[in-house]
């Protein structure tokens, strides 16, 4: 027994239900003074997750993680045929259902393959992938790639810089492509065994064509270079096919406001919702449906929740831009201020149109004085709320930010420093799986592709408790609970088709239950 699993059973008093099963390559636990725990990972060892294989009827799987050092804990534990009688209880209604889920990422910034690149040892580098993308690690689906240059970058850059270029023909791809993107996608796919949905967002077009003629700050697109902005977007579609990527979807551009509202100094477009919608009807929406990546999935906004439903109903005015959208991208960073209910009222309004979470990172607010809080378990739960939140309105996959930085958050040319699940650091040539990191791998490794969310009903009263469940396609329920409370909580989890799991969610732990 690992010395986790002999944690889990006295912290969760429930040695006589659960029965721990021997993890694969337990964490190698490192704490911080200003943060928490983390778990170390160099060209020699890293630790593994184990999967979560068929179990008999009669039985379930838990996995789970807490402020006292476990990390994805995978126990065994069986049914009962009667509701004990106390504990917070949920029942799963299985007639209840909404949405379906693409699924969970991350994204390949420059900032990312640069900090795997420090790690000198290939078995290095490929432990930090296949701990993010293979069946030993949390499995991801998705990553985001921005087209050209973002604020994690070491320096601004286009792929036409030649002013007035309107047809593009000076069009090619960077340094940044063909080593810390391209190269690092295609072994994240060799490890997860199959193709990444990629999703590419542009932070600012070339200087030439915005009004500001900078790369940040307060600046539009001129109206006279509209068509080639969306030719660029094309162009960035065709070069990644040549070097045999094909994107699932693109956005609009990367939060419109910052081009508005520039607070913050680092890659932006400005667009009204009235521009927005002329560009995306008469210009980037037609010439992506009549190129060859018209089945690429098309998401606007790719901002903050609080312009939602109001950006989409002044965009969908125009009934051709509102044609060609598929979905809406939502960033989280200001989620805390406004209530989740402006998705579910998106979802109501335009039901045709999923929503998905295309960023996040914590960090990020000018008072975080700690830009990098190595282990610190606030923060994973911070991702853990926001998740859980998000599922239950409606929202259809969740992405991280950047895969991996370097302990000072970076590297950032605008100094916009802020954390990462994985910190990389090139001195001891390790890297640290941050709280955060297995906080997204309590949904990702376990609601699959294609799952649909199913409806718990709480018995009356306050819960201390958050939760969501799902579906899975192979009739698998996977059901996450997150106890964000300093005192532990009884929980019964009623199915009315298999019976009644009964365990206690101590404080400040989450847990991933699943059955078939």
């Amino acid at each position: 027994m690992t010395r986790f699993a002999k944690l889990f059973l006295t912290a969760c008093g429930i040695a006589s239900i659960i029965f721990p099963v021997q993890a694969r390559y337990p964490c190698v636990p490192r704490d911080f003074d200003k943060g928490g725990t983390v778990c170390v990972c160099n060209s020699t060892y890293c630790d593994t997750i184990d999967p979560a294989e068929r179990v008999t009827a009669g039985k379930y799987l838990v996995y789970s993680s807490s402020i006292d050092g476990l990390r994805l804990e995978k126990s065994e534990g069986n049914f009962s045929d009667s509701t004990l009688p106390s504990g917070v209880k949920y029942t799963i209604d299985r007639n209840r259902t909404y949405q379906k889920i693409f699924g969970f990422g991350t994204a390949f910034t420059d900032a990312a393959g640069i900090n795997l690149l420090k790690l000198n040892s290939t078995d290095s580098q490929d432990k930090l992938l296949k701990a993010y993308f293979s069946s030993e690690g949390i499995e991801l689906n998705f990553g985001r790639v921005p087209i050209g240059g973002c604020d994690f970058s070491t320096h601004t850059y286009s792929y036409d810089d030649v002013e007035n270029d309107t047809n593009l023909s000076n069009f090619s791809l960077t340094m940044e492509d063909d080593t810390f993107k391209i190269p690092i996608i295609k072994r994240a796919q060799k490890f997860r065994g199959s193709s990444l949905k990629l999703l590419a967002s542009a932070w600012s077009p070339p200087i030439w064509m915005k009004t500001n003629n900078d790369f940040s700050g307060f600046g539009f697109l001129h109206e006279e270079f509209y068509d080639a902005w969306a030719k660029y977007h094309i162009k960035f579609l065709d070069e990644y096919k040549k070097n045999g990527l094909k994107f699932w979807g693109l956005t609009t551009g990367n939060e419109p406001l910052n081009g508005i509202v520039p607070i913050n100094r680092f890659n932006s477009l400005g667009w009204s919702p009235q521009g927005h919608r002329e560009w995306i009807g008469n210009n980037l929406g037609p010439l992506l449906r009549n190129s060859e990546h018209n089945a690429t999935k098309l998401l606007a906004l790719d901002d903050q929740r609080f312009l939602l439903p109001w950006w989409l109903e002044l965009v969908f005015q125009n009934e051709d831009a509102k044609s060609y959208i598929d979905g809406v991208g939502v960033h989280w960073y200001w989620d805390t201020l406004y209530p989740a209910t402006a998705l579910s009222r998106t979802h109501m309004r335009y039901p045709g149109k999923f929503i998905l979470a295309t960023e996040a990172c914590v960090g990020d607010k000018p008072w975080d004085r700690e830009k990098v809080m190595l282990g610190s378990w606030t923060r994973g739960e911070m991702y853990i709320k926001d998740i859980i939140e998000d599922l239950n309105h409606w929202v259809t996959g969740w992405i991280d930010w950047n895969f991996a930085l370097n302990p000072t958050g970076g590297p950032n040319w605008a100094n916009n420093f802020v954390d990462s699940a994985i910190i990389v650091d090139e001195e001891k040539q390790e890297f640290y799986k941050q709280p955060m990191f297995y906080a997204l791998g309590h949904f990702s490794k376990f609601i699959h592709e294609g799952s649909k969310r199913v409806h718990l009903q709480r018995q009356k009263g306050p819960s201390a408790l958050q939760t969501v469940a799902f579906l899975r396609p192979d009739q698998a329920m996977v059901v996450v609970v997150f106890n964000g409370r300093g005192l532990d909580v009884p929980l019964i989890l009623v199915d009315p088709k298999r019976g009644t799991i009964r365990f206690t969610a101590t404080k400040h732990s989450v847990h991933t239950v699943i059955y078939w």
